[in-house]
């Protein structure tokens, strides 16, 4: 990852104005700004939210609160709490979907 020449910034998230998207089931809201080719995201899971699609787009996640379970297309899952985080690449086999029974908070590098 390279970041682009930008100056010393401050992001006020309540500031960033949201969009909404709707999972299989539940909604996620998205602030999100990009950098060049990098998107950064703080994104809200509702409770009950699982995502309607496989992503196979490398990103680094980190849950600022609530918990989020993260599967594999390959069968493997994994839960992430407060303070964890994962790290996925563009290439290779871990296409992955997120879901959450509690609701979510997350803040996304990709």
């Amino acid at each position: 990852m390279e970041l682009p020449p930008l100056p010393f910034t401050v992001t006020d998230w309540h500031q960033v104005p949201p969009t909404h998207h709707t999972g299989e089931t539940g909604t996620a809201e998205w602030r999100s700004f990009t950098l060049g080719d990098i998107r950064i995201r703080q994104v809200t899971y509702s409770p009950g939210y699982l995502a309607d699609h496989w992503c196979d787009r490398g990103h680094i996640l980190y849950v600022v609160s609530g918990e989020l379970e993260t599967e594999l297309k390959d069968g493997r899952t994994f839960l992430l709490t407060a303070g964890m985080s994962y790290q996925v690449s563009d290439f290779g086999d871990a296409a992955h979907r997120s879901a959450t029974r509690t609701g979510a908070v997350l803040f996304i590098v990709d």
